[in-house]
């Protein structure tokens, strides 16, 4: 069977992908068959709990012509906070809501990512463009000159003009393209939640992202699903006993509450007041160093099968879909050159994703420190605070559409 693009993961990034070049016509009317997205699983459905998308990344969305779509599910709140975990001490303020819209000309949102993930999958659905296939996994990878052959488990051959694997952090793509071996694993857990607000004592409910800073671990929570619904993640050091490969593991919410015993009243409160949380290790790779990463020949990586990066900033959703509209732009100016496309995709998107992928890095860092450092950190927050929240080089992104 011929293509002339296959997509390989249907995640937020494979979606992206596939929507982006659905809808600037990408491949269009060039006589094979189209787009083509692979997904392994047999029904579809997105692990996980919430996802913050900066104004870089709500600006896509927008211009994709999601934006009433996403004001129904996600929240758009008034303001990040930054606070002590021990003490509950607000450390430093950034507000989001309309100043972010004003200074960036897109809001600043927080969405549950089962519903970010189904408002990609409608929205690929409606173009009518896109041959979805569930429960198909690639067995191997062959690159030749002309095209790129893929021969599935089930033992079905795809022959495509383009191949871009986004099948996520443990990428069977990038390891056969690539061959640079397995993610590190970085020594953090990560214990999440989602909760009903109204099942919480009014004291911890919130319609504000809030950061909790805390000797080697912190906490985050924002609200989701119209406010409704609370999201929370806490990163702890430690070790899974289990397969780091496997995203989904139920965690013990006792020993979660013994990590936080010393934490302050209100982050204590809220560790106390939630029973069902999910566990999942953490794992990246060093920040890119070549765009040799992202694309060889006509084969391409994107979002985390690319550049797989820790949650500290907040962006591994958003650089995947930052890098779904460069892939649908660089291949849409340079049609008819393949290699030169995804060539140029990669130039135009290594150094921010290498960028992104330090500074959270970094930020897992400040976050967790302890002891003389952990005092001057909230010492420089609180004189800082909105300089050093505050992001114009990330929110204020704009794609290279042009070689």
């Amino acid at each position: 069977m011929k293509h002339n693009m296959v997509i390989v993961g249907g995640g937020i990034g494979g979606l992206a992908a596939a929507l982006a070049c659905s809808r600037q016509g990408v491949f269009s009317g060039q006589g094979q068959g189209g787009l083509r997205l692979l997904e392994q699983a047999p029904a579809f459905g997105e692990v996980g709990a919430g996802v913050q998308l900066g104004p870089n990344v709500t600006r896509v969305l927008h211009g994709w012509g999601l934006q009433q779509e996403l004001s129904q599910v996600a929240v758009f709140p008034e303001r990040l906070e930054v606070r002590s975990a021990m003490s509950a001490r607000l450390l430093g303020t950034l507000p989001l809501g309309t100043q972010a819209l004003a200074r960036y000309g897109a809001p600043y949102a927080t969405i549950a990512r089962q519903d970010l993930h189904a408002l990609l999958r409608e929205a690929v659905v409606r173009t009518g463009a896109v041959d979805i296939a569930l429960n198909t996994r690639v067995a191997s990878l062959a690159r030749h000159e002309e095209q790129v052959r893929l021969i599935t488990q089930e033992g079905q051959e795809l022959e495509a003009d383009c191949v871009v694997g986004a099948d996520g952090v443990w990428s069977a793509l990038r390891r056969q393209l690539m061959g640079d071996g397995a993610p590190r694993v970085t020594g953090h857990l990560a214990f999440r939640a989602m909760v009903l607000q109204s099942s919480l004592p009014p004291a911890i409910r919130s319609q504000v992202v809030t950061a909790w800073m805390g000797p080697q671990f912190h906490a985050v929570q924002y609200p989701v699903r119209g406010g409704e619904w609370l999201n929370v993640v806490v990163i702890v050091h430690g070790a899974l006993a289990g397969d780091p490969t496997a995203w989904d593991h139920t965690a013990n919410a006792g020993e979660l509450r013994v990590r936080l015993a010393n934490a302050g009243g209100p982050l204590l409160d809220l560790v106390h007041a939630i029973d069902d949380w999910r566990l999942w290790a953490l794992s990246d790779r060093p920040p890119m160093r070549s765009a040799r990463e992202m694309a060889l020949g006509r084969c391409a990586l994107l979002g985390d099968a690319a550049h797989p990066m820790r949650p500290y900033l907040a962006q591994g959703a958003g650089m995947a879909i930052e890098d779904a509209q460069q892939l649908a732009a660089s291949l849409q100016a340079l049609q008819g050159d393949t290699p030169a496309a995804l060539a140029h995709y990669a130039a135009a998107r290594w150094q921010r994703n290498a960028r992104v992928q330090a500074r959270a890095i970094r930020n897992g860092q400040v976050f967790h420190l302890t002891g003389p450092m952990r005092l001057a950190r909230d010492a420089a927050m609180g004189l800082l605070g909105e300089k050093l929240l505050d992001l114009p080089w990330l929110y204020g992104y704009a794609l290279a559409s042009r070689p």
